[in-house]
């Protein structure tokens, strides 16, 4: 088989040879055995489920919860004459249609798909149908409750995989402790000799942290980069403020900064990301945002403004830095005051009891059949879409619900020609049909827009006739077409025999990941005074012994470790309390609880608060609600000691 392998590499990827750990992964597949490959950021995972794709009878399908990746990859496969396709939110109904085609006739080797479309009820209909060689589940620590990126989606992938009986199972990822890989083996069976594991130590990379104040980040954060103006920097910040501002300072002072977060437009941020690639920007001041999928080889220098949230996600940002093998700076500036805006984000997330009880009655209560909006849900009950999410998902798990397919509740509809050019190309009844559907919509200026399950109930027919009658017309240039509101449709399977004991087991559960994450952010400053090898410490996290101290890391160096400094926390002041007093005197409804003014107060946005408008006081003009001068007011300030304050002056 070794020579056998070999000769599949090069043939159908151009490679004379493997690199470590890829044979054993590949060889252990083959042999029909779930495995856990945990490789680091640019380890060579995705050659271990590529090449058993193409040499495997049937279809490979891989879960990645990156568009953009899986736009690459399957590029990159089609441009070496393997037959793959991606199914993901960005591909129109008939591109969908075309991939399912392709799917159910066996002319495909892989498909990419992001972990919510094996939700679809639907679609895991249509797996049924094939023969499925391979699961491949990339990202892999998403699916451990001690995973420290968690997506609730991939909490259902075990599952699937028994449902669908898939036997050849391959998990994925580039950071997994001890807890995290026995949680990923439990769940797939993957046996503890079928976990290949390498190396996090990148020999390379000189670690350094530097404790300091607030006020000493930019002056030392300017004195570094003035070391070397052109070297390829990203500098890590935890908001998209302080990268708008970290920009501009840089900028005042000389150097070519550009600020790159998730709220920039897309072609501003593939502007910035295209710069920094070709070197025209070679410093970015960057949200987490920025990283994932970019293979530039040269990075010299990876800084930490902020603190990370973990120290998996400080080991995948430094292991962007040095991939091409010469020295690389990784360097931590290390604030107590940090701490205060992430622990901040993870109190905030945590809805409140009576929020979960109220979400919990409006799913259970709708009927044996329903659909919802998850956005609507989130923002009537202001709760984040993401734990709207893992709530569904829960009550999914202990089977209650099961989903089935999301559609959308409508469309836009604009004219390419005019109704008798598209009317020349249509068969009468074709024609009259399509009349019907836009005399049951809304004319706007340019479009018009309709619900297609109130058309079908004036038209009496069924509501997948109005659609594939648009997305035909969208097919062949007569119209062009935008799908709004999008609803997700479930199955109640059971209720509870006790809503009270249901909501305390839910509530348990968010509770338990906000203890976990808390523990993580412990673990970041534990490395950051760190006294001792920093390579150890990350190591000995991932649960790889390193006898010997590395030698060249700055505690090693004598430079690194010690206390880390913040500020005391500050007092809420008169000033204070009387801004409050007039925010509460407005009688916002967003704000009608204790935490969500606390939320509010500490500059954390919920989607009530996002999507409000308000007349404000100072102005006078109509403004989000998020522009008001109280928002962010006690930013400074802990979390639970808002809440406690705001409790005192809402009384339930």
């Amino acid at each position: 088989m070794s020579t056998d392998l070999t000769q599949a590499l090069e043939k159908h990827f151009g490679f004379s040879s493997f690199r470590d750990g890829q044979r054993r992964v590949i060889e252990s597949i083959l042999s029909d055995r779930p495995t856990l490959a945990v490789f680091p950021t640019g380890g060579g995972k995705s050659l271990c489920y590529q090449l058993p794709a193409v040499l495997l009878e049937g279809l490979t399908v891989v879960v990645s919860p990156l568009i953009a990746l899986m736009k690459d990859q399957v590029d990159a496969l089609v441009s070496h004459g393997v037959a793959a396709a991606r199914l993901d939110s960005s591909l129109s109904l008939e591109q969908v249609q075309t991939v399912q085609a392709d799917m159910l006739n066996g002319r495909l080797k892989l498909l990419y798909v992001a972990p919510e479309r094996l939700a679809n009820e639907n679609f895991r209909n249509h797996l049924e149908r094939v023969d499925i060689s391979l699961l491949a589940v990339d990202e892999a620590h998403c699916i451990s409750e001690w995973g420290h990126n968690f997506r609730p989606d991939y909490l259902k992938l075990s599952h699937f995989a028994r449902e669908l009986k898939v036997s050849r199972i391959l998990a994925l990822t580039a950071t997994a402790t001890p807890p995290v890989a026995e949680d990923i083996r439990k769940n797939f069976g993957i046996a503890e000799q079928d976990h290949v594991q390498l190396s996090f130590h990148r020999p390379n990379l000189e670690l350094h942290v530097t404790p300091c104040l607030e006020e000493e980040k930019r002056p030392i954060l300017l004195e570094r980069l003035r070391t070397d103006l052109e070297a390829p920097t990203i500098i890590y910040v935890t908001r998209q403020e302080t990268a708008e501002g970290l920009a501009a300072y840089l900028k005042r002072k000389g150097l070519s900064a550009r600020p790159y977060h998730a709220g920039l437009r897309d072609e501003t941020r593939s502007a910035c990301q295209e710069a920094f690639m070709s070197g025209d920007a070679p410093i970015i001041t960057a949200t987490i945002a920025f990283g994932m999928g970019i293979d530039k080889a040269d990075i010299r220098r990876i800084i930490h403004y902020n603190l990370p949230k973990s120290l998996e996600n400080y080991t995948q940002e430094t292991g962007r830095a040095g991939r091409d093998g010469q020295p690389a700076c990784c360097e931590l500036l290390a604030c107590r005051d940090d701490l205060l805006v992430l622990e901040n984000f993870i109190y905030g997330d945590t809805p409140s009891p009576e929020a979960v009880s109220r979400v919990l009655e409006q799913i259970l209560m709708r009927g044996a059949n329903f659909d919802l909006s998850r956005y609507d849900l989130a923002v009537s009950n202001d709760i984040r879409p993401l734990v709207i999410n893992t709530l569904l998902t829960y009550l999914e798990l202990e089977g209650y619900i099961i989903a089935s397919s999301p559609f959308y509740s409508s469309y836009r509809i604009r004219l390419l020609r005019d109704m008798a050019q598209i009317n020349l190309g249509l068969e009468p009844s074709q024609r009259e049909f399509f009349t019907r559907i836009l005399s049951t919509g809304k004319q706007g200026r340019t479009w018009i827009t309709i619900e297609p399950a109130v058309a079908a109930e004036q038209m009496q027919c069924d509501r997948d006739q109005i659609v594939h009658e648009l997305s035909s017309l969208e097919t062949h240039g007569d119209i062009s077409l935008k799908p709004t509101g999008i609803r997700h449709s479930y199955r109640r399977l059971k209720s509870p025999e006790k809503m009270q004991d249901l909501t305390s087991r839910v509530q348990q559960l968010f509770l338990k990941r906000e203890e976990q994450d808390l523990h993580r952010l412990e673990q970041v400053l534990s490395y950051a005074e760190e006294g001792r090898c920093l390579n150890q410490h990350l190591l000995n996290h991932f649960g790889e012994d390193q006898p010997d101290p590395c030698g060249h890391c700055g505690a090693c160096l004598g430079s690194s470790g010690g206390k880390v400094p913040g500020a005391t926390s500050p007092e809420i002041t008169l000033e204070h309390a009387e801004i409050i007093q007039g925010l509460l005197d407005e009688r916002h409804g967003p704000l009608r609880t204790a935490r969500q003014l606390a939320r509010f107060l500490c500059g954390l946005n919920s989607p009530a608060t996002s999507r409000t408008w308000v007349v404000l006081p100072t102005t006078g003009r109509r403004s989000r609600l998020t522009t008001h001068d109280a928002f962010a007011l006690l930013q400074d300030h802990p979390f639970n000691n808002v809440l406690a304050y705001c409790t005192s002056l809402i009384i339930p």
